[in-house]
């Protein structure tokens, strides 16, 4: 914290004549002494037109001051000072007076009485913090408290030490909040993923996926901790088993989904172990581990890549070695200019390890690809420029490239349910494949077998929640199921894969429905009993006969989920195109299935 200056400094008059019975005050202290007297707190000396005057620190008024001379008049003033009463107002000293502030209601204006509150500032204060990621030494800046109070003059500062407390009283306060919330979820999915800071010290985030009452996708962080090493499957395994226990949920898990690292294979393992040891493995494991579909498609991509390595190499270098000089960087922009192009796409340096960096750079790379040719007369230094076959092969790539990032941004949506959208993104990707794998080019075929093989290793069997995901869709339901299975799985295996999906869909039905079966079963008998005057119905007549004729008839055993397949695929209206979400769908529908 800054010293205190001046006119942060607000005496009480009391204790002032304190001081003068004492016998305290200026006109008793040699001038070569500091002066005692408590008003000059408040005052300071300064020199006008060659006169010495005494200056309020509050209000600026300058007064006649005298070396040695009293304090009595600047005393009088002290009392007098209208901006120094507002402050002492803010100190619970003086007299006080209620402010006026205009609070916007459902847009009308009203006026009403003002009063600071300071619990409610040092919350604020706290998710500021937070939620911006400001240093807690901040809260102590000068200038930040000076900003504080010029919104509002009683602002009180704070030390770091209390922001700390405060923020941990809230991260306490929330957690109980969250704990109750989850205590009414019946099934939570998890997510979970490791990360490594530039400390090289190991943490793992792990995140519950839950819809709450109004049928909206929520998800928290339930927990972000250091993680020793090694990372090994059965350390991974305790520590999200610990989360678990501390958050109440270990029996309310559905699925967990990582990547395809084998030490979360062995994780897997030891938790569906745990789970079914205790019987609370819901749905008998067949959807418990779920395979990041986004970190698939990157092994698949890079293990592609590494055809046209020496292509994406040189174009590498070549955006490296512009943008490690401004001078080689401006004249390519020149050249640019010069032929009129776009200059809206800056060339993009990639990160190896990316490959939607890669395929930006190339993007890029291939927009400008006739100024690197211009370039490389100007520059005798430069040596990576590609070849006109290199910018052919560039060019294929990036096509299938394109394909691939816009089924990652479709994964990778936060605001919206995807397990419903995945199967259609995956069959897009293998259409893509099996179309790659006619082409007559060489560089072309080996690469698609590379991503061929690494989409059979994972996506050779069928991956049970992106399938029920696609058939809970009314957009889809089975129709998707039918018309893609045949061109993913092998002719003599796709219909293996539909009898797996039709007969887990009912099994889920069964385990939903074995909650509440009892209660409808006792309130449908009650119905039947509770009118025993009902006259028995009567055997089949012609109006039934004609009915069963021409009309198509609901079998009385036949479940929702049955009819719910049987109904026609729901096929939203141009405005609600691009915007359907499936759970809205079925929130709407809650009442007849």
């Amino acid at each position: 914290m800054s010293r205190p200056t001046k006119a942060n400094i607000v005496i009480d008059m009391e204790d002032v004549d304190k001081d003068d019975e004492m016998g305290i005050d200026a006109t008793e202290a040699k001038t070569s002494r500091k002066k005692r007297s408590v008003v000059w707190k408040e005052f300071e000396i300064i020199t006008n037109s060659g006169d010495m005057k005494a200056r309020c620190n509050h209000c600026k008024h300058n007064l006649a001051y005298k070396k040695g001379g009293a304090t009595t008049h600047l005393k009088r003033h002290l009392k007098l000072c209208t901006p120094r009463k507002a402050t002492l107002v803010g100190k619970d000293k003086g007299p006080k007076q209620s402010l006026l502030s205009f609070d916007v209601t459902e847009g009308d204006e009203m006026l009403s009485i003002f009063k600071y509150d300071k619990g409610k500032v040092r919350e604020e204060l706290v998710k500021m913090f937070v939620v911006h990621k400001y240093p807690f030494r901040m809260v102590e800046h000068e200038f930040f408290t000076k900003f504080c109070r010029s919104l509002n003059p009683k602002y009180e500062p704070i030390k770091r030490q209390t922001l700390k407390h405060d923020c941990m009283k809230m991260y306490i306060s929330e957690k109980e909040s969250l704990k109750l919330a989850l205590a009414g979820i019946n099934k939570i999915s998890l997510t979970s993923d490791l990360w490594t800071s530039n400390q090289s010290i190991g943490y793992m985030c792990l995140t519950g996926h839950f819809m709450d009452s109004e049928w909206k996708l929520q998800k928290r962080i339930l927990n972000f901790c250091p993680l020793e090493p090694p990372h090994t499957g059965l350390a991974i395994a305790d520590s999200i088993s610990e989360c678990l226990i501390d958050w109440g949920i270990e029996d309310k898990i559905s699925t967990i989904t990582l990547d395809n690292a084998s030490s979360n294979d062995l994780a897997v393992r030891v938790l569906k172990e745990n789970f079914e040891a205790k019987e609370k493995l819901h749905f008998g494991g067949k959807i418990f581990h779920v395979r990041c579909c986004a970190h698939i498609l990157n092994l698949m991509v890079q293990d592609g890549l590494t055809e046209i390595r020496d292509v994406i190499e040189n174009i590498r270098e070549s955006v490296k070695y512009l943008k490690l000089s401004p001078s080689r960087l401006y004249k390519f922009n020149e050249i640019v200019k010069s032929l009129k192009l776009s200059t809206s796409k800056r060339l993009i340096l990639d990160v190896p390890t990316r490959w939607n960096s890669t395929y930006a750079m190339l993007e890029c790379a291939l927009e400008n690809k006739s100024v690197f040719s211009r370039y490389k007369e100007r520059d005798y230094n430069y040596k990576w420029l590609p070849s006109d076959e290199d910018w052919k092969r560039a060019a294929e790539v990036s096509k299938f490239l394109e394909v691939i990032n816009d089924v990652t941004k479709v994964f990778s949506g936060r605001k919206y349910p995807t397990s419903n959208l995945f199967l259609h993104q995956i069959w897009k990707v293998r259409k893509m494949l099996n179309d790659m794998s006619t082409d007559n080019r060489d560089f072309v075929k080996r690469m698609t077998l590379k991503m061929k093989e690494k989409f059979d290793k994972y996506w050779g069997e069928c991956n049970l929640v992106m399938a029920i995901g696609a058939v809970l869709d009314p957009w889809y339901k089975m129709k998707l199921i039918l018309y893609s299975f045949p061109k993913i799985y092998p002719a003599d295996d796709f219909q293996r894969h539909i009898d797996d999906v039709r007969e887990s869909l009912e099994f889920l039905y069964k385990e939903y429905l074995s909650v509440d079966s009892q209660i409808n079963s006792s309130m449908s008998s009650a119905t039947y009993d509770s009118n025993p005057s009902q006259a028995k119905k009567q055997k089949t007549d012609d109006f039934d006969e004609w009915v069963i004729t021409n009309s198509d008839i609901i079998p009385g055993n036949k479940s929702e989920i049955d009819m719910y397949l049987d109904e026609g695929v729901y096929k939203p209206g141009n405005e609600e195109y691009e915007d359907f979400d499936a759970l809205n769908w079925w929130k709407a529908n809650s009442l007849k299935f």
